[in-house]
């Protein structure tokens, strides 16, 4: 077998049975990603997707370990396989080199049912510095922030004035919306308030990119409830990285 490029975004959605994790890191292709295949393996490889140079791994085991070895060799150790966590461990174990760098939850979203969120819209840009200053406070590890490469537009929702919570669109593929920067003010917590946000942003999404999906931390529990109770659906996945 060889390894081959994919040249567009249909080969990489025929490759790997539009999986939405690999669709997303492809990022159809654009902005300097790049997809390989092999057998029943195919890697897709973005610079700069959610704060990472991003390496999405699907597929078959041994395909999946020479593809690997194969792109991190080409396009260097800043790269960090992510996929499916038994893959990725498997994939980790077998290629010298790397070690686990994390495991976390991706969470897809192909339909919404029930109705809108109400009081949520889309921000003006004048709202950045407000939308900053929440999330300074309130989730300062938030890898989408205003004014950050791939964050495209925020949404909010109102309570006496102030912007009580937040979600973005970020680093979203032709097919694949994500769903980042999740945060609620502390003094309005508890009032479903995120789920609001969230329902109102995911609705966005699929009507813009056909799915919606997100990451989170697996001990995020309070998270991970509100996105079921919208439709997520949850995958465990691994990161690994390039030792030293």
């Amino acid at each position: 077998m060889t390894i081959r490029e994919l040249r567009d975004a249909g080969q990489v959605r025929q490759a790997c049975g539009d999986d939405d994790l690999l669709m997303w890191v492809a990022q159809g292709l654009r902005g300097g990603a790049r997809a390989w295949a092999l057998g029943d393996a195919v890697v897709a490889a973005a610079p700069g997707v959610s704060r990472r140079e991003r390496l999405g791994v699907w597929g078959g085991v041994s395909c999946a370990v020479e593809l690997v070895g194969h792109v991190l060799a080409e396009l260097g150790p800043s790269y960090r396989p992510f996929g499916e966590r038994e893959l990725v461990r498997e994939v980790t174990a077998k290629l010298d080199g790397l070690e686990r760098a994390g495991e976390f939850s991706w969470m897809s979203l192909p339909a919404l049912d029930g109705p809108s969120a109400d009081g949520v819209g889309w921000l003006e840009p004048a709202a950045d510095a407000e939308v900053a200053a929440l999330l300074a406070v309130d989730a300062p590890d938030s890898y989408a922030v205003p004014g950050i490469a791939g964050v495209s537009r925020w949404a909010g929702v109102r309570v006496e004035g102030q912007l009580a919570a937040v979600a973005a669109d970020a680093w979203s593929a032709p097919t694949v919306g994500l769903l980042a920067g999740v945060a609620t003010r502390a003094r309005f917590r508890g009032r479903g308030l995120a789920e609001r946000v969230c329902r109102w942003v995911s609705r966005e999404l699929l009507a813009a990119y056909g799915r919606a999906a997100l990451m989170v931390d697996d001990g995020n529990a309070a998270a991970i409830s509100v996105y079921e109770r919208i439709g997520f659906r949850r995958r465990l996945v691994m990161a690994s990285r390039v030792t030293g």
